[in-house]
Formats: structure tokens, sequence, C-alpha cells
């Protein structure tokens, strides 16, 4: 890193021992200036710092283990008083989405297979039941699905946090499993959330490419009614993949959706259950290895955040 400024600057001649110190001493006082200045940034006082480990572009993407927790600042602790980054509180978001709340529903969970007891028991889902939630499927390296989630939300909050909005994520690594698909749809329901995503990868036949975005359908019964959501979510999901077309390069799904890369479905509890706009996307085929290059590469997958994000503010600002 450079330094500008008078403090800085270069002298005809070599100073005395004074002005020597007197360099120094302003040398410090401008470094840990600076050093403050940077502790804020890591410590998370301005918007959308707070996914910037994990949601780095060019992060590993190891197959198998958990989810990468993002980064957090050491707490103070003794009697040392504390610092006035971590006392301040944070600014208000401002941007175009102020005001605005989204909910991001990274699919399953990492820690749900030793929890099969669990997830297995069935949940109504309006108009009849399913499995509280499912393990998720993998690349054949072994890559998870349920890892792929977490790290597209986890830059997806980022960016939309980035542009004012109020972000909740249904889990973010932070529970040994689920929540079950009924949850999932009330935590959006209950944020009054004005969009959910539910962010997934897709395991079908090894031949099949591409993404697919997955519209609610009208179902009424059992606590289910989306007859109020179905033309809403009809425009957040096709926003959505336009914007991932053009964010990604990916191509719609060649193996459902007739190439437009949407999809209705009326036996999935999270859009049965749904009182607010919400949407499915499954960003590839995790069995195909060309879609697999692609869901394992951390920069791809910072693209593919950019697409859902770009499609959410859009439907968002109308």
């Amino acid at each position: 890193m450079s330094y500008a400024g008078p403090e800085f600057d270069p002298r005809p001649s070599p100073p005395s021992r004074r002005g020597r110190r007197a360099l120094l001493a302003a040398l410090v006082v401008a470094l840990a200036a600076a050093g403050v200045a940077v502790q804020r940034v890591v410590s998370g006082d301005g918007d959308g710092s707070r996914a910037a480990a994990s949601a780095s572009p060019d992060s590993p993407a190891t197959p198998g283990g958990s989810p990468e927790a993002p980064s957090k600042s050491p707490s103070t602790s003794g009697t040392s008083s504390p610092s006035a980054a971590s006392t301040a509180k944070p600014p208000a978001r401002s941007g175009p989405l102020k005001g605005k709340v989204v909910v991001i529903d990274p699919g399953h969970n990492t820690g749900n297979a030793a929890h099969t007891a669990e997830i297995n028991r069935t949940v109504r889902i309006g108009n009849g039941a399913k499995e509280c939630d499912t393990t998720g499927t993998a690349t054949n390296a072994g890559y998870a699905e349920a890892r792929f989630t977490l790290d597209v939300s986890r830059r997806l909050r980022a960016l939309l946090e980035q542009q004012g909005a109020t972000v909740k994520l249904t889990q973010d690594g932070d529970r040994p499993w689920g929540p079950c698909i009924d949850e999932r749809a009330r935590i959006g329901n209950e944020a009054e959330a004005d969009a959910v995503v539910s962010v997934h990868a897709d395991g079908s036949a090894a031949g099949a490419r591409g993404f697919h975005v997955i519209l609610p359908g009208p179902v009424t019964g059992g606590g289910a009614d989306t007859r109020g959501i179905v033309a809403p979510s009809r425009e957040l999901g096709e926003r959505i993949a336009g914007n991932f077309v053009r964010a990604t390069g990916s191509a719609p799904s060649d193996y459902v959706g007739d190439g437009t890369g949407l999809v209705t479905r009326k036996d999935l509890g999270g859009l049965n259950l749904s009182k607010v706009p919400k949407v499915f996307i499954e960003c590839g085929n995790m069995r195909n290895s060309k879609d697999a290059a692609l869901l394992t590469s951390g920069a791809w997958r910072q693209k593919a955040a950019q697409g859902i994000s770009g499609g959410i503010v859009g439907f968002l600002r109308g």
C-alpha cells in the first residue's frame, strides 16, 4: 500500500536527528490511523462485509466437510475498554433496496446425514405430506449441494446488503440439521419478506445440463394458499432466469422447462406454504461433469450470486 500526504514527501537533503524523529512519529500516527480504518472494515462496520471471508470469489471448493463459517472479529475481554469500532452502532443501510426484506433459503444442511430420524419425519405441505428435509445431492467428487447452497447464499446476502436490503438466511451453518421445509416457508412468512429465494443444485442424469427456476403453482387447502403469490413469484423467477443467463453464461435446463428455464411445481412444501413471493433455483446439475466444474468454482459461484441478485433487485425495484 502506498501512502500520500505531506509527511511522506521526499526531502532534498537528509534530515537532522530531530527531523528524523519527527518524521518517524508522523509515520506511526498515519499507520495507526490506517490500521483503525482497516479494522473497521474487517470487523463489519460497512455494508456487505459480513460475508467477505467466506464469499471470496477465489475461495477453494474442496469436497466434503461443513460449509465455511463467516469470519468473526475477536471480542474484547478483561478490563480493557472497548474500542470505538466495537461500541459504535452500525450505520443505517442505504441504497435502492432500503426498507426491503429478502429471505435467502440455502437448501439442505451438511449435518442432515447425521440426523436421519429428524429429517425423515413427515410434515404437511398443504396438498399432502413430505419428509422434513433431505441430504441433498453432491458432485461425483463429493462436493455437497449443502456446501454449494450456503456459499452462494452468503455471497448473495453480501450483494443484496450492499443494495440496502435487509437479508435473512433460513440457516447459516448455525444449526446441526434442517430446518424442515415447513419452517423454511414460515421464516419467510414471519419476516414478511418482499422476496424469498431458495438456492439449490440438481442431481439429475449425467447427460443433463443447465439451470432452472421453480415457480409455485396454485395450491389451496391444508393451510396452503398460493393464489396470491403465483403471479409475483413468476415475475421474480423470470427476472432471476434472465439475469442468471447474463451473469453466468449458463444455458437454461435441457431436461426440464422446454428451454425456458422455468418450471411450475405443486409438490414443494417450501413453495406451497409460502405467503410471500418465492422461487427455487437449481443452479446446475451436480451430476454433469461440465456443470460440476462450474458449481465447484468460487469465481462461478460469485457470478451465480450476481445473477440471482440482479433478478431480485429488478423485481423489487419494479
